[in-house]
């Protein structure tokens, strides 16, 4: 299944490193999906709060905020991505751009709209995409149906998004934007939350690998044993 494809190439805003810091103090996530599903408005809604309906052509802006997760205060940093693209030799930098991207962020949302059913045939070769260049299955992938105000046009069944993500090994809801503040703010919270966990396992992980093993403390018996043994054939 190809990707749809994109009127002209795009290159994401510049990634900032991040400096080390302690687990969980710094997340970055990646917001995926075809063109016009509302990625950004997700984005801004989060932020902000408020609901912006209307937005330029998406170039990738990469916002960062302090965000109140858990009685701490969390740096993240959200890429947000301009509509898929079609894998075709002559979009080689666009897709090396993408990949940047992907390889960049530790959690993702893979954003399709439920009034267009080629925003959803997008979900699945962005997700293999994810999967090439983070094989560890514990990265967290959430699958969001947007738009679930526009029931009169709806083209995805929930439970055709229930289905794939179930294939998938994801998580899925659908959420309204414009209408539910709560529910975009939970979505996040939510990613922000896998990551930090997987961040906390990660270090974990590192600790116990740079542990050095102590050696055992020598048997003192063993070695007079040996010292009278080498005394006696000396005197021989």
């Amino acid at each position: 299944m190809r990707l749809p494809s994109m009127s002209q190439p795009f290159l994401l805003a510049p990634v900032a490193e991040c400096a080390p810091g302690p687990p969980g103090a710094r997340v970055r996530l990646a917001v995926l999906g075809a063109r016009g599903v509302g990625k950004s408005a997700m984005i801004v809604r989060f932020l902000t709060k408020r609901f912006i309906g209307d937005y330029e052509p998406n170039t990738g802006n990469l916002y960062s905020r302090l965000v109140h997760l858990e009685g701490d205060h969390v740096a993240v940093q959200i890429q947000d991505t301009p509509g898929c693209i079609q894998v075709q030799e002559d979009c080689v930098q666009v897709l090396d751009s993408l990949s940047r991207c992907v390889k960049w962020a530790e959690g993702f949302l893979l954003v399709y709209s439920i009034t267009d059913y080629s925003s959803y045939q997008s979900v699945q070769p962005l997700y293999q995409h994810i999967r090439k260049v983070h094989p560890d299955a514990r990265t967290p992938i959430i699958i969001v149906g947007n738009k679930a105000d526009l029931l009169h046009a709806r083209q995805v069944q929930a439970k055709e998004g229930l289905q794939l993500a179930n294939e998938l090994g994801s998580l899925f809801l659908e959420i309204s934007t414009s209408d539910d503040s709560q529910g975009v703010c939970d979505v996040f919270q939510y990613l922000c939350k896998e990551v930090s966990k997987l961040q906390h396992a990660g270090s974990t992980d590192r600790r116990r690998l740079s542990i050095i093993p102590r050696p055992k403390s020598p048997n003192m018996q063993d070695l007079k044993r040996r010292f009278k043994q080498a005394l006696s054939s000396k005197v021989k």
